[in-house]
């Protein structure tokens, strides 16, 4: 007899999680408590609550809720603020879903009394980590299944036939082959890997792609928006405040609609291997470079590069899966001090894939000053002269190294 009474399982109805739900009843014949999130994948989710029940799982143990605000706000927003790219690219859309999905499995063990967690993440990816390394911070003692790292379904024709025994029904698609591609989707981005993808001299088919037409297919004209800020986080689009889930939607069906935001890119895992991903991020990309141009005109110089330079840091902890680790925490406390400053607005043009700033202003907190920047003349605001004394005391230490290397000749 297992150890493990009761189980949340973070459950999408599809067939993977389906046979998860059924081996965990057969392997560890516990009570199993379902939870699904909705967090803008855009998938009706109600079919879930309906293959949950026709495994016996009581009505009270199906927990279905929706996190969009809260993905948006807590995690989407916060991680922005540091204009976050995972190796120069990447902008994190599914690392960044993981530590909410984790925080919630917590949430409902404590509710139900459950001692154990269950997910479908496979033992190759980032996302087994991400998940459990969420849950051990936020519950030590907190008991994980993972069945890809235990059970020997490791074939699809495995998976399909245990379903069929079992009497899970098993859509067209997956008899047929299933899809071409693994995806995750939110309200951030959706991300495509696998098949034909694993070939990475292999140009992704046109066909793939979801949310966002292709540049070359674009309108021909281009569209101008107007983002507001206030302490870093966008509040309004084009004059019309909006919530923040509310924002990145609007943002994504414009930027779909502009061909922005598709990435193809090989990156590293945690686990330790390259593997090739393509995304879709159009509202984040929007956000990315609008916040930039935010910052350009209120932030310190020496406030943001510091922030550059500790970016490529904090994008690592949220995509090696350390949301709740503490160092991340006090990166956050640093990255939002500097956001109080942070408010104006920005205005960009999209066009054929691209995102171009084409103004931005604060009228709190602007230091562009341009009495002093100006071409023309600044009447003495800024005495010319100064500059021959800093330019030689920044040159001292070339000079006495030149002067050094002159003697040794």
């Amino acid at each position: 007899m297992s150890e493990i009474k009761k189980a949340v399982l973070a459950y999408s109805g599809g067939l993977d999680t389906s046979v998860i739900l059924k081996w965990l009843q057969d392997t560890y014949q516990c009570e199993v408590v379902t939870f699904t999130a909705d967090l803008g994948q855009g998938e009706e989710l109600e079919p879930a609550r309906q293959k949950a029940l026709k495994f016996g799982i009581k009505p009270d143990n199906i927990f279905i809720d929706d996190l969009r605000e809260e993905f948006v706000r807590d995690f989407v927003f916060p991680m922005f603020r540091a204009n976050t790219v995972y190796e120069g690219e990447y902008l994190l859309g599914t690392s960044i879903a993981r530590p909410l999905i984790a925080k919630r499995l917590i949430d409902i063990t404590n509710l139900t009394g459950a001692d154990a967690i269950s997910h479908g993440a496979t033992g190759k990816g980032n996302d087994q980590v991400r998940f459990e390394l969420g849950a051990y911070a936020l519950k030590p003692s907190i008991k994980i299944i993972a069945p890809w790292r235990e059970w020997d379904l490791l074939s699809r024709e495995k998976l399909m036939a245990y379903a069929e025994k079992n009497g899970i029904p098993v859509d067209m698609k997956h008899k047929q082959g299933g899809s071409p591609y693994s995806m995750d989707a939110n309200l951030l981005h959706i991300s495509y890997e696998g098949r034909h993808l694993e070939d990475p001299a292999a140009e992704a088919e046109e066909s793939m792609w979801r949310w966002t037409v292709s540049p070359e297919n674009a309108p021909d004209k281009a569209e101008y928006l107007d983002l507001e800020f206030v302490n870093g986080d966008i509040v309004a689009l084009n004059g019309s405040k909006l919530s923040p889930a509310q924002i990145l939607t609007k943002l994504n069906e414009l930027g779909g609609k502009h061909g922005i935001g598709r990435l193809d890119l090989v990156e590293n895992r945690y686990v330790g291997m390259k593997s090739r991903g393509c995304y879709e991020t159009p509202g984040g990309t929007i956000m990315l470079k609008a916040h930039r141009a935010m910052e350009s005109i209120t932030l310190d110089r020496e406030v943001a590069h510091l922030k550059d330079d500790l970016m490529p840091r904090y994008a690592s902890m949220i995509y090696n899966g350390y949301w709740w680790s503490p160092e991340r925490k006090a990166l956050q406390t640093l990255i939002d001090h500097t956001q109080s400053c942070v408010n104006g607005w920005v205005r960009v043009k999209l066009y054929k894939g691209n995102v171009i700033v084409v103004g931005r202003d604060s009228k709190t907190d602007s230091l562009f000053d341009s009495s002093i920047a100006t071409f023309e003349d600044d009447k003495g605001a800024y005495d010319q002269k100064d500059a021959a004394g800093f330019i030689k005391l920044n040159a001292l230490r070339m000079r006495i190294a030149a002067n050094l290397q002159n003697r040794k000749k």
